[in-house]
């Protein structure tokens, strides 16, 4: 029988300083509260995790006992206990993988409903959070993840336990490991509340050295030839590392963070703003693990440096848009400011000294060994522009001449301006789908959920995931004296198990269609639309939706951003639209036509919702009004939802855009309109449109506004 293939050897990793020092601090101090890897596709991120599980210590645990107690301190309240302290049996930490689509019963563990029902038992089967106590939680892909296993599982990670309560029955366990975090910021962020219960967080990209390129491949294809032979060239190094992570630990708690270094730590925390006092711990407990990896005692300045660095970025972000990291000039200004305690000594120079220690040493057969300089590895993905007025916004309104005739530009490009700054975001109100669906879980459109308010009951389609208490006992009642049932009690069979059926919220995928043509090219104009489509991709990330940006102007459309739960990239592609030509709002139409039947392809439960951002004018192609026309009533033949935001400026309005909204069967409402906080919300409520020069008239177009656009809690 062949043994398991083995891991790639951590210390073979090319560079990936920051990752690898990131991970090595948890494995010292797992009080640091884990990390979360941020990079693009190919960096390494899951091979550095998979590897760092082969250097943890081997655990002592209760024989027999599915919850790993520690026989040295059993706990108390562990669901197979009690244990009495005694000898137990030795085995490897154990390295635990939650898939994305996991179910909240397989994370925290399900009670078995029938028994509990047939046997009056608490049968509880253990789920993910169990097997990895005292071991390694690797989540890849955290930010997919629906929000409420999210929460679930920075909830064990904080507490340091799991509770798991199933219609009255409660159980609870130890949950204690070292949570390690992957993702990729262009498939979408992880909520700001969220992202601060990671200790700390890292940005990793691959190297743009030609040699640290070459030796990644190298190490690559030589480990994939024979990884037993790969593993054993490193079988060293490894050795040494495990166990210097190993005296780390043992020295930790002797290292001592003085009233210098903590003056430091609340220094650089309230330059930078962070909320809570969350980000004081874990800098905290960050420079107390750098100084054990350095085998010190003492907390220098430079274990406060390396810490803030890895422990604040996540933290100071106040909204998607921001670019993360920190500004590093300001952190050594703080520092230096609030440095010269009277209990720091003098640096100790030797190996593994400071925060950017290399751990992984000289490779058997690599002078260079593998930290090689790789100066492009730990920097961060290029920052989306920075809403709000640029050097742009303090130039006044230049309406091109014949601005209502598209500038004058004729059906090319004629007359390109160059991108106009966005107006700051506001609260959007709230736009959602109509009706009932069953798509992703978010926060937009109602929909059958495992979570939320419960409507009714089914017999169950598959596992069974929320007991109907009162429909199950009204499904077996009738059946009482057939079963045998005389004195008190209740015979429940599987046929009688009800589930709950619950209705809460789902994420849509919002599709912008933005005109940029020559009549939106007035500049304040384009900021304010800027602006409010800035806004709407705010909300759009508040309530977990994926978007899409179609741009059209001039003779054709464009999928500036195909459909992505990244709101950045939307808010990069958004900030530097250019404007100018005619207005082919037909074209523009039909690109969002093929744009969702695609979708519709890859994401059937997942619903649409169209924007159109336009004054509603078509001056592009053959028949621009006659072809734009058709093409809203062929989105309004298939079911799609949809709000036209009218940009239409000055003292006269044509209506264009609610015309443009009758032909889609959705609603419009004006960029003042908009903002949650407008009079024209305050005074109409959940109710959705202007009665008044929006030609929505009629009881049909009163039925979809409502349907379509609700106001903001």
């Amino acid at each position: 029988m062949s043994s398991a293939v083995p891991n790639y050897p951590f210390t073979a990793i090319v560079g990936m300083d920051d990752l690898r020092l990131g991970l090595l601090l948890n494995a010292v101090s797992p009080a640091v509260g884990g990390v979360l890897v941020r990079g693009e596709k190919g960096t390494a991120k899951s091979t550095a995790v998979r590897a760092l599980a082969t250097l943890m210590p081997p655990v002592e645990v209760v024989p027999g006992c599915r919850f790993s107690c520690d026989p040295a301190a059993p706990d108390p309240a562990c669901p197979d206990g009690p244990h009495e302290p005694g000898p137990g049996a030795a085995r490897p930490a154990r390295m635990v993988e939650l898939p994305v689509g996991a179910s909240e019963d397989r994370l925290a563990g399900a009670l078995d409903i029938e028994r509990a029902l047939s046997e009056g038992r608490k049968a509880f089967e253990p789920g993910l959070l169990a097997d990895a106590h005292r071991g390694l939680l690797y989540v890849d892909e955290v930010n997919l993840l629906h929000d409420h296993l999210v929460d679930l599982l920075l909830d064990a990670a904080a507490m340091g336990a799991s509770y798991v309560e199933r219609e009255g029955v409660s159980v609870r366990h130890a949950s204690r490991f070292l949570l390690v975090g992957t993702m990729n910021p262009e498939e979408g962020e992880l909520r700001p509340q969220l992202l601060d219960r990671f200790g700390l967080t890292v940005e990793v990209a691959a190297s743009r050295e030609p040699d640290a390129r070459v030796e990644v491949v190298r190490r690559r294809l030589a480990y994939d030839e024979d990884p037993a032979a790969f593993a054993a060239r490193w079988a060293g190094e490894e050795r040494a590392l495990r166990e210097r992570i190993a005296a780390a630990r043992k020295l930790l708690p002797s290292v001592r963070l003085g009233d210098g270094a903590l003056r430091q730590i609340a220094a650089v925390c309230a330059a930078f703003e962070v909320d809570g006092m969350r980000a004081d711990l874990v800098t905290a407990r960050a420079a107390r693990a750098l100084a054990a990896w350095a085998g010190r005692t003492e907390v220098l300045a430079e274990d406060v440096r390396q810490a803030a660095l890895l422990a604040l970025p996540h933290r100071r972000r106040r909204n998607p848009f921001d670019a993360p990291g920190l500004d590093e000039d300001k952190l050594d200004e703080t520092l230096q400011e609030f440095g010269g305690g009277d209990d720091e000594p003098d640096p100790d120079p030797g190996p593994g000294d400071g925060g950017s220690d290399d751990p992984d040493g000289r490779g058997p057969d690599d002078p260079g060994g593998g930290g090689q300089p790789t100066g492009d590895d730990s920097s961060p993905p290029e920052a989306a522009p920075q809403s709000g007025d640029g050097a742009d916004s303090q130039v006044p309104d230049q309406r091109p001449a014949g601005d209502g005739e598209d500038g004058g530009t004729g059906g090319g490009g004629g007359g390109e301006r160059s991108a106009v700054g966005a107006a700051e975001p506001y609260r959007t109100r709230m736009l959602s789908v109509p009706g009932l669906g069953d798509g992703a879980a978010g926060r937009r459109s109602r929909a059958r959920t495992a979570h939320g308010r419960t409507t009714g009951a089914r017999k169950p389609q598959g596992a069974l995931t929320g007991l109907h208490l009162a429909a199950t006992v009204r499904a077996a009642a009738p059946h009482q004296h057939v079963r045998g049932r005389t004195g008190p009690g209740l015979v429940v069979r599987r046929d009688d198990l009800r589930e709950a059926v619950r209705e809460g919220r789902e994420g849509n995928l919002v599709l912008f269609v933005v005109d940029a043509s020559g009549s939106m090219a007035a500049r304040q104009r384009m900021s304010a639309v800027k602006g409010a489509v800035l806004s709407l991709l705010l909300d759009a990330y508040q309530r977990r939706d994926k978007v899409g940006l179609v741009t059209f102007r001039g003779r054709s459309a464009e999928l500036a951003l195909p459909p992505t739960s990244s709101v950045d990239a939307a808010a990069a592609r958004l900030e530097s639209l250019p404007t100018g030509g005619r207005t082919p709002l037909a074209a523009g139409l039909l690109k969002a036509h093929e744009v969702l039947r695609i979708e519709r392809l890859r994401d059937p439960a997942r619903r649409p919702l169209l924007v159109v951002v336009t004054d509603g004018r078509a001056t592009g192609g053959a028949e621009p009004v006659a072809t734009a026309a058709r093409s809203a009533r062929l989105l309004a033949a298939c079911g799609t939802a949809s709000v036209v935001v009218d940009c239409e400026a000055g003292p006269v309005r044509l209506g264009l855009a609610g015309s443009l909204a009758r032909e889609l069967g959705g609603t419009v409402v004006t960029l003042d309109e908009l903002r949650a906080d407008s009079v024209a919300e305050l005074v109409r409520g959940v109710a959705g449109t202007r009665e008044t020069g929006r030609g929505m008239r009629g009881a049909r177009g009163k039925q979809k506004a409502r349907a379509t656009t609700r106001g903001a809690a």
